[in-house]
């Protein structure tokens, strides 16, 4: 009699991260290009904006260009995008509008950037570690439509999709916040020191839901300022 071999098939299933509320005190980290890694924010719905403020810190040692932050609707992939075109060029486009900045060079150290847009005269100003850029003019009269998508890591070319892993962030990000309205330049120094008692009514990083998938991880920010 023939022996009975058991023959055991191992299947791999990669599981993305859950649904999860909140990242306060923690960075995501993108290790690596690449097409499938990104964290997706889910924030509630809203119709547009004729004004915004969008917060970060980021550090990234990358040479080439990459998406920092994306924001995708049906009618138009970049509808809120920040694009660091070389180590000292930030592009802010929204609405096929675009804005180029001459910007400290972006290195390993967690810089705070925020971006500041009014539609009323198209006022369009970046801010680093609480400092004021030169104003620039741009959209005038325009809105950031709603119901869209917003996406860390990766530059969307369809809503939650179409990556590309030449376009893609390496390097770490945190404390993402956006507003509705303009903040203040006290407002603003304020957040870039991790002072502001609120944070974003739009994205909160301390609150917003989020899921994650590809090569990211979730760290603690023990350098975080409380």
């Amino acid at each position: 009699m023939k022996p009975f071999v058991t023959i055991v098939l191992v299947m791999c299933i990669y599981l993305s991260g859950s649904d999860s509320a909140g990242m306060y005190g923690k960075s995501v980290v993108f290790p690596a290009k690449t097409a499938n890694s990104f964290v997706m924010l889910r924030t509630p719905g809203f119709y547009g904006l004729s004004a915004f403020t969008l917060c970060f810190r980021a550090a990234s040692e990358e040479t080439r260009s990459y998406g920092l932050f994306s924001y995708a609707t049906d009618s138009n992939a970049n509808e809120l995008l920040l694009w660091q075109e070389s180590k000292t060029q930030l592009r802010v486009e929204f609405r096929s509008q675009k804005s180029v900045f001459i910007l400290p060079e972006m290195n390993s150290l967690l810089r705070h950037i925020c971006v500041t847009w009014e539609s009323q005269e198209g006022e369009i100003t970046v801010w680093v570690n609480g400092r004021r850029s030169v104003r620039k003019f741009v959209g005038k009269g325009r809105v950031v439509k709603g119901f869209g998508q917003f996406i860390l890591g990766q530059e969307q070319d369809s809503v939650g999709g179409g990556f590309d892993a030449s376009q893609s962030f390496v390097g770490e990000i945190s404390d993402v916040h956006l507003w509705d309205h303009v903040l203040q330049p006290n407002e603003i120094k304020t957040v870039s020191q991790g002072c502001l008692r609120y944070g974003g009514n739009i994205i909160d990083w301390g609150s917003t839901h989020y899921t994650f998938d590809g090569i990211v991880a979730i760290k603690d920010n023990k350098d975080c300022p409380n």
